[in-house]
């Protein structure tokens, strides 16, 4: 039997919340598992990495394997540094209009600076 130390989702439409969970790795992602051994909120601000370290470990020892997202939480937990933030990508429309808005306070500063010295 292969045990996976993962992510189960919970929560509402584009309201994720997941608990950590050991199961068999032929279960579905959120169907039936073993034990759960934390969870994390990824909405709140800093996000919320609650996990049993203890309980992790034994698993672990036992021959679980953590998926790369909890292992990457496990580190984050360890360390004690709050999770690192995405940055937020701009579309192209949010790109081009930060460009003119840009430029246009240039263009702005430019005058102000050429009226300044007349």
């Amino acid at each position: 039997m292969a045990v996976k130390i993962r992510l189960a989702r919970h929560g509402a439409k584009k309201r994720p919340y997941y608990r950590v969970v050991v199961a068999d790795g032929r279960m579905p992602r959120d169907g039936r598992y073993i034990e759960e051994v934390g969870r994390y909120n990824p909405l709140t601000e800093p996000k919320t990495i609650q996990l049993d370290l203890e309980k992790i470990d034994e698993w672990i020892s036992k021959g679980a394997q953590p998926s790369n997202t909890v292992a990457h939480l496990i580190d984050i937990a360890r360390s004690g540094a709050p999770a690192p933030e995405k940055k937020q990508k701009l579309s192209k429309k949010a790109q081009a209009k930060a460009a003119e808005a840009r430029e246009a306070a240039e263009a702005a500063a430019a005058e102000a600076a050429d009226q300044g010295e007349e």
